[in-house]
């Protein structure tokens, strides 16, 4: 949150307003846990278990990436959209990216919970802080940056075409920690392993893609606030 904050800090958006957006992003895990069992549930006769490499697939894309995405930027659109504080393209990048890291600091803790051992959780929180992290921030950031360049410009893929963005992104990087399991299962351990650095390129991608993104919206944003002071003379 202080890396986004940062740059932005030419005209940056209201405190209290980035505390609701993070912590209605906390809120949000519980439709999205809601969303996941019932779509789970619903497909579980008709999908492969989790086990399987179609099973991990539609876990990574339809379950976690799709549900997860859309409950996150839900939060943007339902807290800050309509607000009179959202009047540049940085903005959706702010609010996007921390509701996402709201999101990740709950979904964090329950996954934390589940460690049975010391160890495990030390590994998990160093793996988690490198990569989920940021994950959830880009992802949902990449959202928000899209979605305020249509509402400012009317160009761009816009929310949906940002939308369809992150879950490609999030689902990819799901599925090279899904496909584990069913990996070693089959005696592919090498294969496995060799996955593994794909998880580390797709959030360093991510950042790259939403940092470019921010230096294009600070861009606009600051040439939109040139021609209003000049206008104000």
């Amino acid at each position: 949150m202080w890396f986004v904050d940062r740059l932005d800090a030419k005209r940056p958006e209201p405190a209290r307003t980035r505390r609701l957006v993070a912590f209605v992003g906390m809120v949000s895990v519980i439709p999205a846990l809601i969303g996941e069992i019932v779509v789970s549930n619903a497909f579980a006769s008709t999908i492969a278990p989790p086990l399987t490499y179609q099973g991990a697939s539609f876990q990574a894309f339809a379950v976690a990436a799709a549900i997860e995405e859309a409950c996150k930027i839900a939060v943007v659109y339902w807290v800050v959209w309509r607000r009179p504080e959202f009047d540049e393209r940085m903005d959706g990048i702010v609010y996007a990216s921390r509701a996402g890291l709201g999101f990740a600091l709950v979904e964090n803790v329950l996954y934390l919970l589940n460690e049975q051992s010391l160890s495990g959780q030390i590994e998990l929180w160093i793996m988690r802080a490198v990569l989920a992290v940021p994950g959830h921030a880009v992802w949902t950031g990449i959202i928000g940056a899209m979605a305020a360049r249509r509402r400012f410009d009317g160009r761009g893929l816009g929310l949906f075409g940002g939308y369809l963005i992150a879950v490609a992104l999030h689902g990819t990087y799901d599925l090279c920690v899904f496909a584990q399991t069913p990996l070693h299962l089959e005696g592919h351990d090498t294969l496995a392993t060799l996955v593994i650095p794909a998880v580390f390129a797709i959030t360093l991608l991510g950042v790259v893609v939403l940092r470019a993104m921010a230096k294009t919206a600070l861009r606009l944003d600051d040439a939109d606030a040139r021609i209003a002071t000049a206008r104000a003379f």
